[in-house]
């Protein structure tokens, strides 16, 4: 279907700034940019309520991390949900994500644990990864002090879709079962050029070719295996008995048709999972809902649909 009319706005709206792009600039110029344009835009009135949120820390692989715990309305226990930011293991914190673990948190009737891992290029792969693995083993060993059951998830999007699905691979053989994964237009194959969707939507809609390999060169770039299943999920010797899998795309994102191939890739290898189609959206768009209804009508779509099964679990 066509671009999202809203979606198009905001397009132009970032084309009228005039901003240096991404691929251009410092991670600190593209870390402040993309705040500006996340929770730096957001008014109060679009704050998605939750019942409570705190700021505390959990274990990572060097240390401690900052993370920030969501508890939704009612009596509870919950599902427990460890949530890994996106934005190209480069940028982004808690607060870009902050409502987007609120949309989950209250959508999904789930506690949800967002994790500060360790950035790229201070902390090149693995560090990342291996903060999102030691941080989703805790919140697993500790979901019932934290106001959940045991029912445990992870989610992410883009980047932290790419952390989520390791996780699950990464858990899976530590012997700890998941419940579910919620996949946010995750980056799970570095093999991209095989995708028709990077080529057609690999400029002028928000995510650019360019700024993926900026990405990964800040990231991975001294790494001599891209296939490796910590940063290429799809390419795993084994995808057998992963946790069921909720995976979202966006019709206009160079990332789309890699989240189909892994889906399609867990159903073959015996796995429960479902796509969720963003059609007219683009990269990002899970906080754009304040800007679009029709974003925020697949937004709702997708964590209804994450809920149910973590309710099914």
């Amino acid at each position: 279907m066509p671009l999202d009319p809203h979606i198009a706005g905001v397009l132009q709206m970032m084309a009228a700034a005039r901003a240096k792009p991404t691929y251009e600039g410092t991670p600190a110029e593209a870390r402040a940019g993309y705040r500006a344009l996340t929770f730096g835009s957001r008014t109060p009135e679009q704050t998605v309520p939750v019942a409570r949120v705190q700021d505390s820390t959990v274990p990572g692989a060097a240390g401690p991390l900052k993370a920030r715990i969501y508890r939704p309305e009612g009596a509870g226990p919950f599902p427990t949900v460890a949530f890994f930011h996106g934005g190209g293991y480069v940028i982004g914190d808690l607060d870009t994500h902050d409502n987007t673990c609120r949309d989950i948190c209250r959508g999904a009737k789930a506690v949800v644990v967002s994790v500060d891992y360790r950035l790229a290029p201070e902390h090149p792969f693995p560090a990342g990864i291996d903060d999102a693995v030691a941080a989703a083993k805790w919140v697993a060993a500790h979901a019932h002090e934290l106001g959940g059951n045991d029912t445990v998830a992870v989610a992410g999007d883009s980047a932290g879709g790419n952390f989520s699905a390791v996780v699950a691979q990464q858990l899976r053989d530590a012997g700890i079962k998941l419940a579910a994964q919620f996949l946010i237009y995750p980056a799970v194959d570095h093999a991209t050029a095989s995708y028709p969707s990077v080529e057609q939507n690999g400029k002028g809609y928000f995510l650019e070719t360019e700024t993926m390999a900026w990405f990964y060169n800040h990231y991975a770039a001294g790494y001599p295996d891209p296939m490796d299943a910590r940063l290429a999920p799809l390419r795993a010797a084994s995808l057998a008995n992963l946790p069921p899998a909720v995976v979202a795309t966006a019709e206009f994102d160079p990332l789309r048709d890699g989240g189909i191939a892994y889906v399609e890739a867990l159903k073959a290898a015996g796995n429960q999972a479902e796509h969720i189609p963003g059609p007219g959206m683009i990269h990002g768009f899970y906080d754009m809902g304040r800007w679009s209804p029709g974003a925020q009508a697949i937004v709702q779509q997708g964590i209804q649909r994450f809920g149910e099964v973590l309710r099914g679990a």
